[in-house]
């Protein structure tokens, strides 16, 4: 092949090279770091919105051989386009969302009593479980797949001579031009909605009980840090339910008081209709945490703490774990769970568990007329 190619004219060169290249740049583009992961997870944007212009009133006349007085015939112009934002179950993150967005202007009324082209309205999909508000009030809350909120309304079309047309007036001038779209500036905050959360404190193990229940990728490593976004993982189950678990970063002491992260991601607990607490069993007195994790979520929104929970004792694979194990049970009433997300011990226990508790929401959802959340 080197033979041919010079033979040819053509430089040399190796498959074999060009293929290992390849995998080494596909290799490279994987090994994505949990600071670059941020990058790609928006959860609020500053949106401004404008309606589309209507268009203006055609004013002609009619007209033809022999009949020269035909009369007035221009149409009405056109509506302008909405702009409207609809919640799209494929979309996780805010960050596609453009900060301006136009309606369609409507088209200008013709002869003949034509009427102009109504705008196209534009719609912006944003992920299950936005917030929309204006000067700090909530206008809207998206949170079942295809729902629609118009943002931005367009102006309505201008009215043409035609439409001035009458007995006193047999030929009127008077036209409208077209009204102007409805403006605002909107603030999008999406809270991520998921069935459980996973609450702890970092390096609890969080984001490792999370790749061993579900198949999320969040990053793990051997050294202490901490997650920088929401992940979200799908536990699945024979009968073909599915069961939403996101874990919620950024929470420490005085996060409340916005120390660390703090509230950026405590919006996203919200959403979660029960709570997994994690706990580290390694640590002296772990139901410490347990009390922290509580404060934290009360002091946030009043009666958080109070959702259906458990206790997720990790790192039960450790000496000191088993021994805090017993003196954790006395400490606290709620049901503890122990469990190793690095060597999945006990992890059928909590699967178990998780699966009681979707579906005491699914049937409590129900009971009260409306429908659950579903993935």
């Amino acid at each position: 092949a080197p033979l041919l190619g010079l033979l040819l004219g053509k430089p040399a060169f190796s498959t074999t090279r060009v293929a290992c290249g390849k995998n080494r740049r596909l290799r490279q583009k994987r090994a994505i770091s949990e600071r670059k992961l941020t990058r790609y997870f928006v959860d609020h944007r500053r949106v401004r919105v404008v309606g589309g212009q209507g268009g203006d009133g055609g004013h002609t006349f009619y007209s033809e051989p022999r009949k020269i007085f035909g009369g007035p015939d221009g149409g009405n112009g056109g509506d302008g386009g909405h702009v409207v934002l609809k919640a799209d179950q494929q979309m996780k993150s805010l960050s596609s969302v453009l900060p301006f967005y136009q309606g369609v202007h409507g088209g200008r009324g013709g002869s003949k009593n034509c009427y102009g082209a109504n705008g196209a309205s534009v719609y912006v999909k944003v992920p299950v479980g936005t917030t929309v508000k204006e000067d700090g009030v909530v206008v809207a809350d998206l949170t079942q797949h295809g729902e629609e909120y118009v943002a931005a309304y367009g102006g309505a079309g201008g009215k043409g001579n035609r439409f001035f047309l009458s007995n006193e007036n047999r030929a009127p001038m008077l036209f409208t031009p077209g009204e102007p779209g409805q403006e605002r500036v909107l603030h999008l905050e999406l809270k991520t909605t998921a069935h459980a959360g996973l609450v702890g404190f970092p390096n609890a193990g969080k984001s490792s009980l999370l790749r061993a229940l579900s198949n999320a990728k969040p990053a793990v490593a051997a050294y202490p840090f901490t997650t920088l976004n929401p992940h979200v993982g799908i536990v699945h189950y024979e009968d073909y339910e599915q069961v939403a678990v996101a874990d919620i970063p950024g929470l420490i002491r005085g996060a409340h008081q916005n120390r660390g992260l703090g509230v950026a991601f405590l919006r996203h607990i919200e959403r979660c209709r029960f709570l997994l607490y994690v706990v580290d069993l390694s640590v002296p007195r772990p139901w410490i945490q347990l009390q922290d994790l509580k404060y934290e979520l009360e002091q946030y929104k009043k009666g958080l703490s109070e959702r259906p929970c458990v206790v997720i004792g990790n790192k039960i694979d450790l000496a000191q774990s088993r021994i805090n194990l017993p003196l954790l049970k006395e400490q606290i009433d709620d049901r503890v769970i122990a469990l190793s997300a690095l060597t999945g011990d006990n992890l059928e226990e909590l699967l178990l568990h998780l699966r009681e508790l979707y579906d005491i929401y699914v049937k409590t959802e129900q009971s009260q007329g409306q429908r659950p959340v579903k993935w």
